[in-house]
């Protein structure tokens, strides 16, 4: 990942100062670079992250826009952004102090092979990854601190000291973010709900950008599962079979394309065209699309594995792919009724 461009702004409420910052970070410090990156990265592949397009008549994507091709400086658009973003987190009754940091960064090269348009292929030939516009709020967080110092006698001695301006560590997750293609102004966001001058909206999404909401990659992943687990439960079949296969069908397609037809699991799960069809009907129920835009890293997590619980209370992990592989895990019903599985060819057992 390329850091080009990263600045932070302050919004204290407790001492009622905002600070703009009129430079960018010190790239060339390795604290601040390794930070902003474990931000950017996080943002990026966050399983969470709602996607957006951009209203016609949205203000910031003009913005952007010209941002991109040149006619806009860095830190003027970023100062925009933070002024923006102070002014609404000033109406609420109890304001937030919160560090704005501001980003633009490019993305590792895509060394995937699959399809790629002109442009796509121009880049990858390069070397270049896809180019982004973030911003994410660090809200500030109280903590407790040593302090050295000296008495009235002179002699050295050790306080404690509440510091209110704590940055969130960078293996954290922020909860109030945005992250924005340049070349398709593709949004990836995340925000909450927050009561600003009485009323509830999210001020990310619904303030600044002015954009559409969709389910996240995340949120789709799970309602197809859930949908395939219904069916094959309604039908008799095994649930966790089906829905390990829907995870590494997931994964694999991945691999290949941006996009996900999730209409298309029912023919990869169910052998059978009524469980296809009860499958098909419970997408329609749901109103899910016909196809999903997804993130490759976030389909490779959500999908790479499945757990199960049985009710003796034993929890498995496997890998999808091995739902449907008997020679590593096989599921077979007693005559009793209850279900047996067999671990097969291991070789060797860790403790964890």
């Amino acid at each position: 990942m390329k850091i080009n461009h990263a600045i932070l702004h302050v919004f204290d409420f407790v001492s009622c100062v905002n600070v703009y910052a009129q430079e960018e970070l010190d790239l060339s410090s390795k604290n601040a670079k390794r930070y902003v990156t474990s931000h950017a990265k996080k943002a990026l592949g966050n399983i969470d992250s709602k996607r957006g397009e951009f209203a016609e008549d949205s203000m910031f994507a003009e913005e952007l826009r010209a941002y991109f091709r040149g006619q806009r400086g860095f830190v003027d658009l970023s100062v925009q952004v933070a002024e923006f973003i102070a002014g609404e987190l000033g109406r609420m009754e109890k304001s937030e102090s919160a560090d704005l940091l501001v980003l633009d960064f490019e993305d590792d090269p895509d060394t995937t092979v699959r399809a790629m348009d002109d442009e796509e292929a121009a880049a990858a030939y390069e070397a270049r990854g896809k180019r982004y516009f973030a911003f994410m709020l660090l809200e500030s967080k109280q903590a407790y601190m040593h302090e050295v110092g000296y008495g009235e006698s002179g002699a050295q001695r050790v306080d404690v000291a509440r510091h209110h301006a704590i940055l969130p560590n960078p293996s954290q997750k922020v909860s109030s973010f945005a992250v924005v293609e340049s070349r398709s102004l593709d949004v990836l966001f995340c925000d909450k709900e927050r009561a600003i001058a009485g009323e509830k909206r999210r001020l990310i999404p619904d303030g600044l950008l002015q954009c559409s909401t969709e389910a996240s990659s995340k949120e789709m992943f799970d309602t197809a599962c859930r949908i395939v687990e219904e069916v094959a439960e309604e039908y008799g079949a095994n649930a966790a079979v089906a829905v390990s296969k829907a995870k590494a069908y997931i994964a694999a397609n991945a691999d290949e394309s941006d996009e996900l037809a999730p209409w298309d699991l029912g023919e990869e799960v169910f052998a059978d065209e009524p469980l296809q069809k009860r499958f098909e009907e419970a997408l329609a129920d749901k109103a899910v699309p016909e196809r999903v835009v997804v993130e490759r890293a976030v389909a490779k997590r959500v999908a790479k594995s499945h757990k199960i619980r049985t009710d003796t209370g034993i929890d498995i992990t496997f890998p999808a792919e091995y739902g449907e592989n008997p020679d590593f895990i096989e599921f077979s019903s007693a005559p009793n009724g209850l279900i047996n599985i067999a671990l097969k060819n291991i070789g060797r057992i860790e403790n964890r």
